[in-house]
């Protein structure tokens, strides 16, 4: 276990300053098993829920028997459709529009199925029972009266003429034929180019997965009229708003959102769940706070899922090389209903990244996203931005093979370069900083890119084909909107820091309390963090999309700065002298040229206790609003090897070198750790996680014993550098590393893996590149041969 620093050395910057690999503060707590998880609350009066989920794909309901079960011993309630009059369905408030220039077709989704059911797992009612048991086995006894009807579970099927339509307003089951882009440029480009690399590409669908299923708890207060929800997020400022405005159809002040400890999102846990308004409603019916805890069965079928589009890409480049334009044309799966922010992912995410770090003047990007028969599809770790990545690196590795070009030369002839920064990309966006060609560069040395000659073999003599693979990848980050950076100097000598943005697992307190450090001097042990109370906040844009440090951080500078500010005014007034000759260092008031002073703590206790001075300050509190800034750019590249066990296609990563721009890296430790994690799940939707329906729309990989996740023997040994050039847009120069360990080991562990396949006549090979699916290409390949 981490031990926390000695207390005595946290007056020191250089050990506890912007920079350093401060062990995160929370960890003692968590492995003690202290931390408090949504389903550890236990509220008085409390009651239990279990929804009742849909058994098929897609069917009309026509009714539901809840007689036998309101029967059965402590059974409080079981609520439908009917019980939620008056109330709001879950909606999506992008703006999309269809080519022609109609808005995207978004059908709302009920918090329970009304009269039609799109997915297995979908709400239909809800039971209340004094006992989890007693609510499991009240809600086995509903009977749902649901008549089938034709399924489709892919985008094909769904377009294809004659299939079945989920919902009457969306013909043809398309939500929104999304293009972008500039069309003509790109013709032009394609039609004068000398090589064009074309490749089939499918981004695979995942079932999500954290470690803590989804949990919540509603209660009401019929004295208040409050609506209270307990339940793990990423942010409750803008949970709460979605809830109050879209759902729950009340004013702001009557709904609150908390959230305490999180195990685990990457993306899941952002948005307005259909479980949450039954719960609320319940306890509103009851007077009793009415608690629901996923089964992980349940949440393989209830938690949205991520990814799942594929696509037909196409890179244009001259007889020199240059890329001239690329070109993607695909389908998208959005599931039964449109979460609230797709398809951002599947569109404008993966146009905008697929740029990359390249100077390539035009694309031509078309999505068509459709409904189908399966779970919706919502954020996952990068949601969108790996996609992109991938597609266009293994379209360079692609065209590096078809032309002759060393797949090296080949993305260093096209890298944009430092010299052109600021660099407008055909994406509409202004890169600020980056020094793509020495990330590239110095990843090769790390990854002794000239010794795998040797090591492969090596991997020969032993039975084994191996193959190196490049990801040279660069994000756009969510641009950061109004966020709270609210410093509260408490009466036992500590420093509250409030913010909208929300840690679940990332390590927020430690970052913040050095910046804190850096900023004010504060001993990042008196620092203290609230995050998960919609009551205390102000603005709040949760974490997500790799912007949390760039939200929370440049709050807490320009909050910073208000406190100095403030601090001034009451100095002067301890000190006597004028605010003019105040000046503030290293934590302390003092008047300059002299060695008068006043550490900010201390003065922060005396002005609670009142200064004489009725024009000084009465607190040193600051409640500050940090408006919206530009968007990061995170960049680097990873360099895999994968062996692969030609036998029984059994395919394993065994380097792994990463080089990375994340700017200035506030706490290197926890950015290491980020970025571990992002590998790791890469790997796992590379090689591992399959996600399968039958033809009836029922889940076959719905349980850890048929859908495979990565463990810890399956993660490499990763090398981490970084090659920092500090970001223009933000007081700090942080770039945002969350996302980043995805979008560099998709295209890089599959251009590894396809290198190593590449001798046996295998040009490309879809994930999850399974040991079944690697076995198989190359069988055939050799009957081919």
């Amino acid at each position: 276990m981490n031990a926390r620093p000695d207390a005595r050395d946290f007056a020191s910057p250089q050990k506890f300053g912007i920079g350093q690999p401060v062990r995160r503060a929370e960890d003692p707590v968590l492995v003690r098993g202290e931390g408090r998880y949504t389903d550890d609350l236990a509220l008085d009066g409390q009651t239990y829920g279990v929804f009742v989920r849909s058994p098929v794909a897609h069917g009309i309901l026509r009714g539901i028997d809840a007689e036998a079960a309101l029967a059965m011993p402590g059974v409080l309630a079981v609520l439908t459709a009917a019980d939620l009059d008056g109330y709001g369905a879950i909606g999506n408030g992008l703006p999309f529009k269809n080519q022609d220039g109609t808005p995207m077709r978004k059908p709302p989704q009920a918090s329970l199925s009304t009269d039609r059911v799109r997915y297995v797992g979908e709400a239909v009612a809800l039971v209340v029972a004094e006992t989890l048991a007693e609510a499991r086995d009240a809600a086995e006894a509903v009977v749902l009266d649901i008549e089938d009807l034709p399924v489709v579970t892919t985008p094909d099927e769904a377009a294809a003429e004659g299939a079945p339509l989920l919902h009457d307003d969306a013909p043809g089951n398309l939500a929104l034929d999304f293009r972008t882009g500039d069309q003509a440029a790109t013709e032009a480009a394609f039609a004068q180019a000398a090589h064009v690399a074309s490749l089939d590409l499918v981004n695979n669908r995942l079932v999500i997965n954290p470690m803590e299923p989804r949990s919540a708890v509603g209660v009401y207060e019929p004295e208040s009229g409050r609506f209270t929800l307990h339940v793990g997020s990423q942010g409750v400022f803008g949970l709460r708003n979605s809830l109050a405005d879209g759902v729950l159809k009340q004013p702001r002040d009557k709904v609150r959102v908390l959230t305490g400890n999180v195990g685990g999102s990457f993306g899941m846990k952002a948005p307005v769940y259909p479980e949450y308004l039954p719960l609320l409603e319940a306890s509103k019916r009851l007077g009793r706070p009415v608690k629901w805890t996923d089964l992980r069965s349940e949440s393989f079928l209830s938690d949205h899922h991520g990814r799942d589009v594929a696509v037909t890409a196409e890179l244009a480049l001259d007889a020199q090389g240059r890329f001239l334009a690329f070109r993607v044309r695909g389908r998208a799966n959005m599931g039964g209903y449109l979460n609230p922010l797709s398809p951002l992912f599947q569109t404008v995410n993966i146009a905008r990244n697929m740029v990359g770090v390249y100077r390539t003047p035009a694309f031509d990007v078309a999505v068509e996203c459709l409904y189908t028969n399966t779970t919706p599809i919502g954020a996952y770790r990068g949601a969108g931005r790996p996609e992109g990545n991938y597609f266009i690196e293994r379209l360079i590795d692609t065209a590096a093979a078809e032309t002759g070009h060393d797949r090296v030369d080949l993305r260093r002839r096209n890298h944009i370069r430092p010299a052109d920064m600021p660099y407008r990309a055909p994406s509409g966006l202004t890169y600020d900083s980056g020094d793509f060609p020495a990330v590239l560069d110095r990843a090769l040395q790390a990854a002794d890119w000239d010794g795998f000659p040797a090591r492969r073999a090596e991997s020969e003599a032993n039975g084994r084909l191996r193959g190196i693979g490049i990801g040279d990848y660069l994000e756009i980050t969510a641009p950061p909107t109004n966020e709270m950076g609210g410093i509260r100097f408490e009466a036992d000598g500590t420093v509250t820091i409030v913010t909208g943005t929300l840690d679940y697992g990332q390590g927020h307190l430690t970052p913040f309390a050095q910046i804190l450090h850096d900023r004010l001097g504060i001993p990042v042990d008196r620092v203290r963090l609230v995050q998960g109370d919609s009551d205390q906040l102000i603005a709040g844009g949760g974490t997500g999309g790799s912007k949390s440090l760039m939200a929370s951080g440049t709050a807490l500078v320009e909050a910073g700065d208000l406190v100095i500010a403030k601090g001034r005014e009451a100095a002067a007034a301890v000190l006597e002298a004028g605010p003019a000759d105040i000046e503030f260092r290293d934590g302390r008031f003092a008047i300059a040229g002299t060695d008068r002073g006043v550490g900010l703590l201390e003065l922060a206790a005396r002005v609670r206790a009142g200064l004489p001075d009725p024009s000084a300050p009465r607190s040193l509190d600051v409640a500050h609003t940090h408006k919206e800034s530009p968007s990061a750019f995170p960049n680097g590249c990873h360099v895999a090897e994968v062996e692969v066990d030609p036998e029984t296609g059994v395919a394993t990563v065994v380097r792994y070198t990463t080089v990375n721009d994340f700017g200035t890296l506030v706490n290197p430790m926890l950015v290491e750790g980020q970025l571990h994690g992002g590998i790791v799940q890469g790997i796992g939707q590379a090689l591992m996680e399959r996600t399968a329906y039958d033809e009836q729309g029922q889940l076959v990989t719905g349980s850890f014993m048929d859908y495979c996740l990565p463990r810890a023997s399956d993660a490499p040994f990763m090398g981490f550098e970084s090659h920092a050039v500090p970001a223009t847009t933000n007081p700090l120069g942080v770039k945002g590393c969350g996302e980043a360990g995805c979008a560099g080991s998709l295209p890089s562990v599959m251009n590894a893996l396809v290198d190593a396949l590449r001798p046996r006549g295998i040009r490309h090979i879809n994930m999850p590149a399974t040991p079944q699916a690697i076995w198989s290409a190359l069988q055939n390949a050799g009957k081919a041969a």
